[in-house]
């Protein structure tokens, strides 16, 4: 099997996990699931629970918040790889810096956590599909913290659409093709 990233963006609610989901669910294949999400308060828990709800119980879950590619290559071989979603992994790396947050400090963290991601796809011969949010459609953020996050997630949805052999645009739950291959059929 050779490797290869399927990289689907769109904005919240879009239907980006679900889509990404559907294509996984097409194989009887070793699924790893790998989720950023925290369960930092109610809300999240919430959500986080949901999620777990809807994915095949046969799917390994690994929750990395953080250091994902080291993870990753820790984690038993699977021939698929679900890492949803970046947005939170960017995001996480943010809440986790000491006050007051150095630009400069985030954007290193962030090259760090997204080149190790990008060493551990290498090194894998496993089919990847990777979420992420299109945060750059909107207002520029009124906060340095907000426009931090925003350029950061930007910069590296750009890396990550630039490896990806397919890239996909959701909107209202329906896949736009970006880059790549003509159907979600042609991963397999």
């Amino acid at each position: 099997m050779a490797r290869s990233l399927t990289f689907i963006l769109g904005g919240a609610r879009s239907g980006k996990s679900d889509y990404a989901q559907a294509l996984v669910d097409q194989t009887d294949a070793k699924v790893l699931f790998v989720a950023t999400a925290a369960s930092l308060d109610e809300e999240m828990q919430s959500r986080i629970a949901v999620h777990r709800s809807r994915r095949p119980a046969h799917w390994v879950t690994l929750e990395a918040p953080r250091q994902v590619g080291a993870a990753i290559r820790a984690a038993t071989p699977s021939e698929w790889i679900l890492l949803d979603c970046m947005t939170l992994l960017v995001s996480n790396l943010l809440v986790g810096l000491p006050e007051p947050i150095s630009e400069a400090d985030y954007y290193s963290d962030v090259d760090k956590e997204l080149n190790s991601l990008l060493e551990a796809i290498s090194y894998s011969r496993a089919k990847w599909i990777i979420v992420s949010n299109e945060v750059g459609l909107g207002l520029v953020p009124a906060y340095p913290m907000g426009r931090y996050f925003r350029d950061a997630l930007g910069r590296v949805n750009q890396r990550l659409a630039q490896t990806a052999d397919a890239v996909y645009f959701m909107v209202s739950g329906l896949p736009m093709l970006v880059k790549g291959g003509s159907s979600g059929s042609d991963l397999y």
